[in-house]
């Protein structure tokens, strides 16, 4: 579920010159989870993808509260909704989430790209996938934690003393209006190979035995 909205941000020296749009695309990129998932599982064919009913995952990104969540609004009731008849082991759900850019109070919300700075000369544009996986049990509907899931590989990424070359991006590719995002095919082919190099990093930890 993460998969028809792209964010577009663009940040200024102040609140007041921030701007924010959500642009809808049709990029497939929910296929594109599937099929990461089907490989780093060897293409095992009792993994399926289940369909969902259209706006079913709305109360999670649009919950009524911020720091309490109503029980219906939580992914194991909401999965729990459409899978009476699915008979799973487990269910792996992708969703995006808002995540704070480091060093900074500027919230980058799911997928999208960002530019910032001052001047056309000293603004850099960047892409950013926030996905996060999470593992519910098929019978009990409990979410199955896994603390400490690829710790070594994201601690390597995390200590990387250059920019990682997924996340740049030329400021030629940046959407202006944002609305050009839909259409611009370098963007999309950008933003599908990180989301890979996200979920390649992450799911293994999720698909493992118990």
């Amino acid at each position: 579920m993460i998969g028809d909205r792209y964010s577009v941000q663009k940040f200024g020296l102040t609140i007041f010159e921030n701007e924010a749009s959500d642009v809808p695309v049709d990029w497939r990129l929910d296929d594109l989870v599937f099929a990461r998932v089907r490989a780093a599982t060897g293409d095992d064919p009792t993994v399926r993808r289940i369909t969902y009913p259209k706006d079913v995952f709305e109360p999670f990104y649009n919950p009524k509260t911020i720091l309490i969540r109503d029980p219906g609004e939580r992914l194991p009731t909401i999965v729990r909704s459409f899978t009476a008849n699915a008979n799973c082991d487990r269910y792996l759900v992708a969703t995006t989430f808002k995540a704070e850019l480091p060093n900074t109070h500027m919230t980058l919300n799911g997928i999208g790209t960002y530019n910032q700075g001052l001047g056309s000369l000293l603004r850099h544009s960047h892409l950013f996938a926030n996905i996060a996986i999470t593992l519910i049990d098929g019978r009990s509907y409990e979410e199955i934690k896994r603390p400490f899931v690829n710790f070594g590989a994201n601690f390597a990424a995390g200590m990387r003393l250059t920019e990682d070359p997924l996340n740049k991006l030329d400021n030629s590719l940046f959407p202006d209006p944002p609305a050009a995002a839909s259409t611009n095919a370098a963007l999309r082919e950008r933003t599908r190979a990180l989301i890979v190099d996200r979920l390649d990093r992450s799911l293994p930890g999720y698909l493992k035995e118990d």
